[in-house]
Formats: C-alpha cells, sequence, structure tokens
C-alpha cells in the first residue's frame, strides 16, 4: 500500500501548510506548472517525486520532465499530464493516449479547479488536485490524499487552505 500526496500548479511556491501532509507521503505526485527546480528539490526532501511539465515551465524543468508520464504503482495503471482535459472532453492529444494504454487512473491539473471524477465509458478515474500556487484563479490552495493498495484507490481525502494575499 502507498500513500500518495496529488498535487499540481505550484508556480514557484510551496506553502509550508502542506508539509506535514508532504511528510507522512509515500510518493509526491506533481501534474506540471512546477515553476523551478526548487520546488523540485523540496518535494524530493519529503518523498519519493514523479512530476510531469506545464506549459509555464521552462526548458530546463521540460528537459528533466516528460509532458505525459505513464506508470503503474502498485497494480494501478496511471496516466499524468498537465493539461488534458476532463471526462468526457478530453483534449485531441490527450484521447488517443487514454485510448491506447488504457489507464485505471488519469491525473491533470492546468485548471486550478479542483475535481474528482468517474469516467464510466473509459472506466478510469479522473483526478485534478486543483492548485497550491500563488498565481490564478483558485482562492483556496487544494491537494489530495489517497492510498493505493494494489488495484484499490482509497481514503481520498481532500486538504485545502485559505490562498492568503500577496
Amino acid at each position: 500500500m502507498k500513500q500518495i500526496i496529488l498535487l499540481s500548479d505550484t508556480h514557484h511556491t510551496l506553502d509550508e501548510r502542506f508539509f506535514p501532509h508532504f511528510k507522512i507521503a509515500d510518493e509526491i505526485w506533481h501534474a506540471g506548472d512546477i515553476g523551478n527546480l526548487s520546488v523540485i528539490e523540496k518535494l524530493r526532501d519529503f518523498a519519493h517525486l514523479k512530476a510531469v511539465w506545464g506549459n509555464i515551465d521552462s526548458t530546463d524543468i521540460k528537459s528533466r520532465f516528460k509532458e505525459i508520464l505513464n506508470f503503474k504503482c502498485e497494480n494501478v495503471n496511471v496516466m499524468m499530464t498537465h493539461i488534458g482535459g476532463y471526462p468526457p472532453n478530453y483534449n485531441n492529444k490527450t484521447l488517443p493516449i487514454i485510448k491506447q494504454i488504457k489507464p485505471d487512473l488519469f491525473i491533470s491539473g492546468h485548471s486550478h479547479i479542483l475535481k474528482v471524477m468517474f469516467d464510466k465509458k473509459r472506466s478510469l478515474l479522473h483526478m485534478n488536485p486543483g492548485a497550491i500556487g500563488n498565481y490564478g484563479i483558485h482562492k483556496v490552495k487544494t491537494i489530495l490524499s489517497f492510498k493505493i493498495d494494489l488495484k484499490k484507490i482509497k481514503h481520498l481525502k481532500i486538504i485545502e487552505f485559505p490562498r492568503k494575499t500577496i
């Protein structure tokens, strides 16, 4: 069983209020718009990190991470990208890959809007953790915490804090 913390859209900053949650993670997954390498280094201090790059990320970050990541966690087939759309309206780049690899869990970021929804047609769970950074439309910073136990995704929690004004 693995404890996962899922986040996105840090946009150069990590809010220390989330650190206690990072500390209990076996893995941290970042769904893009990282901002800078210091965010990556700090997250790696807490747990093993899997990440994709987003539309605001520099060539330095893009050279270290993929745009689309497909991996297994326990027995769950995971696909993660920054801009992917939502069920059933996936974007034109994402949909053919979803059809090909048939993920159990599809993760995207970009919208700054937290969503968890099941796609019955494709038999996959979609997660977007919202945003944790100080830039964007969101008024609340959010991450997702969950466990993967063999083929089951369970104990899903939303962790949120008000966005501080800068």
